[in-house]
């Protein structure tokens, strides 16, 4: 096949149908015209390309444009109805998982809760079992998938275009699979990958895509949320732990860094990783809760995380305007501190425009405490990138991870061009990844 540059010509069809899918994805609808600038096409290529897709359903007529003494223009824009995306959050407490269409539009949901939170060990096959019933649960509740693999297409569906799981740990894309190392969950190297594929529940040629859970946060503020025209942004997790992903114009695509595990007391509290004085073992929900416990608190039994905590608050800012609690309101104090401490490094190392808390425990807590933790980073940290970065909250609420989680099928579709993957090699991680950085890239430029 004839070469240009090292690329083949099948190359080049591809890359200008990405482009050509994911201007209309974000910037769309527009009418050729417009496509074919902000792709950097001819208009002749940008014609081929959108009849290209309009002949595989990916692409679809969205009314007319008006020219001022011209002909109308006819607008395009990707059928969202064309495709199926999963996006599962594997949390410390529950797995939740979510189907959604290629617009991001939510058709189903479930959520499974894990026994034995606390205990810092996770059954590996219980949280399998729970990722591959909640995946056949939202299929079946939207009747995009049939119990014999079929894609749904027949129905007028779109087809399962992959699976994106959002975990906690470190993620480890190995030759023979996916391995996750989560120390604080009694996970070492969990071949999570293989797991899902042995029971055969999951067709093989389904793609399934494996990251951080703070990475798929950071992915989903970056393109849907806050993140959105920001070079250089940090996005949090603050739940049952604390992390985050990073985003730099070195390390485009996001890249997840265990902040929890940063030491911020020498000889400290006992963390769950085993460590002391982590970052985690004062600001995370659960350490949280324990230290209100131990300073003589009463965090109610027989809830949730999110319910005590809930509580907690309640009791440092009673709402029928009733004496706070002094030992929670201490606490909550503390941990503001604690964080903005965290937050300060991280200012320090990375300079970043834009710092986004998310996490259920970061939006619970965030209307009430962001101003203190606000304050104490500006305080820890250097003036000259202290002086440049905006705190904020997280803007896709409690469900980015999956959102983000989902986007990772996303992001390997377009990298393929809309094309189907191949069955015995289905999504190889330098390709969607590569399509992750190449989205951020085209963000930061305004589109």
């Amino acid at each position: 096949m004839a070469r240009h540059g090292g690329r083949t010509v099948r190359d080049l069809r591809r890359e200008s149908r990405s482009t050509v899918l994911q201007r209309l994805y974000f910037d769309g609808p527009m009418s050729r015209l417009a496509l074919g600038s902000a792709a950097g096409l001819s208009s002749g290529s940008v014609s081929t390309v959108v009849a290209e897709l309009m002949a595989d359903g990916l692409v679809e007529e969205a009314g007319t444009l008006g020219a001022d003494g011209g002909r109308p223009r006819t607008l395009v824009r990707v059928a969202a109805d064309r495709g199926r995306l999963v996006g599962v959050d594997v949390g410390e407490t529950r797995v939740r998982v979510e189907l959604f269409d290629l617009s991001m539009s939510e058709l189903a949901r479930t959520e499974r809760v894990l026994p034995g939170h606390g205990s810092r060990s996770y059954d590996v096959g219980v949280v399998a079992g729970h990722i591959l019933d909640g995946v056949a649960e939202v299929l079946s509740a939207d009747g995009s998938d049939r119990a014999d693999g079929s894609d749904g297409r027949a129905q007028g569906r779109g087809e399962l275009l992959g699976v994106g799981i959002g975990v906690p740990g470190i993620v480890e894309h190995a030759a023979d699979g996916t391995l996750v190392h989560g120390q604080t969950v009694g996970w070492d190297a969990v071949p999570l990958e293989a797991l899902l594929r042995d029971p055969g529940r999951l067709p093989a040629h389904v793609p399934l895509f494996i990251e951080n859970g703070a990475r798929t946060l950071g992915q989903a503020e970056m393109w849907f949320g806050g993140g959105r025209g920001a070079r250089n942004a940090v996005v949090v997790l603050f739940g049952s732990g604390v992390g985050a992903c990073v985003v730099t114009d070195e390390v485009e695509q996001g890249r997840a860094v265990e902040w929890g595990h940063l030491t911020v007391r020498v000889r400290g509290r006992r963390c769950r990783c085993g460590a002391q004085g982590c970052l985690e073992a004062y600001a995370g929900a659960e350490a949280l809760l324990a230290r209100w416990r131990e300073a003589g608190g009463q965090p109610p039994s027989g809830v949730d995380e999110e319910a005590a905590l809930t509580a907690m608050l309640s009791a440092a800012r009673p709402a029928d305007g009733g004496e706070p609690d002094p030992v929670a309101s201490r606490v909550l104090a503390e941990t503001a501190e604690y964080l903005g401490a965290g937050l300060a490094d991280l200012v320090n190392l990375f300079q970043p425009e834009r710092i986004l808390v998310g996490g259920w425990a970061g939006l619970q807590l965030g209307p009430a405490f962001l101003e203190s933790v606000r304050a104490h980073t500006l305080a820890h940290a250097l003036r000259h990138p202290a002086g440049r970065v905006g705190i904020a909250l997280g803007r896709l609420g409690p469900d980015a991870v999956t959102v983000g989680a989902a986007i990772l099928p996303l992001a390997a579709f377009f990298a393929r061009g809309g094309r189907r993957p191949p069955v015995d090699s289905p999504a190889p991680a330098p390709a969607w990844r590569a399509a992750l950085g190449g989205r951020l890239a085209g963000q930061r430029g305004g589109a």
